[in-house]
């Protein structure tokens, strides 16, 4: 069981819950951080099953000024991620800029893949082990394949304007408009019966 901040997986995808790590970015005012701690991005990558529970472990032993980089980088990837899936959500698609910026972290998780057989096929796999650098290279990876698939085309944001949080919509009828119908959906239908009814 991972240890840590237990965080809430609505997004359908980790690389979409990366995003939605930085809580209520579009209310006024500051949103909340939930990767806070080399701690939280542990936890976060053995929650959606990235890293097994031993390599965990091992991250945990290694919360020091390296791993402080590590956390910093990944909010940077996790942002850049967002400028681009938001663009893409709310204005046709990212600049090039925006994509330059990510296109940066994918190279470098490439870099550090091998190629490793397994059976009757091939995988690439990162190359990090143990490393400290492991969380953010298997989240870039992540990253590089989802925007790189067609999953991109059920990708959502949440209905309250002030959430917003990224999933992707698999419902039937592709009309899933929260993020989780207890939190927000709730939460926008009784601002609704406040108003008609206050």
């Amino acid at each position: 069981m991972a240890a840590g901040r237990v965080f809430e997986l609505s997004g359908g995808h980790a690389v979409l819950d990366l995003v939605n790590t930085l809580d209520w970015r579009f209310r006024e005012g500051e949103p909340d951080e939930l990767l806070a701690s080399w701690e939280d991005l542990v936890a976060f990558v053995e929650q959606n099953g990235m890293v097994t529970a031993k390599q965990a472990r091992a991250l945990r032993r290694e919360a020091n000024g390296a791993a402080e980089q590590v956390l910093r980088e990944t909010r940077e990837l996790r942002e850049a991620l967002a400028q681009v899936l938001y663009a893409q959500l709310d204005d046709g698609g990212p600049s090039a800029a925006q994509v330059k910026r990510l296109e940066e972290y994918l190279k470098r998780a490439r870099e550090r893949e091998r190629l490793e057989w397994n059976g009757a096929h091939a995988a690439w796999e990162p190359a990090a082990g143990e490393d400290v650098e492991l969380p953010l290279w298997v989240l870039a990876r992540k990253a590089g394949e989802l925007v790189t698939s067609g999953e991109l085309e059920k990708m959502r944001a949440c209905g309250d304007p002030k959430c917003r949080w990224l999933f992707l919509d698999t419902s039937r009828n592709h009309s899933r408009v929260w993020c989780n119908m207890k939190v927000c959906g709730n939460r926008m239908k009784a601002r609704r019966f406040k108003a008609q009814h206050g």
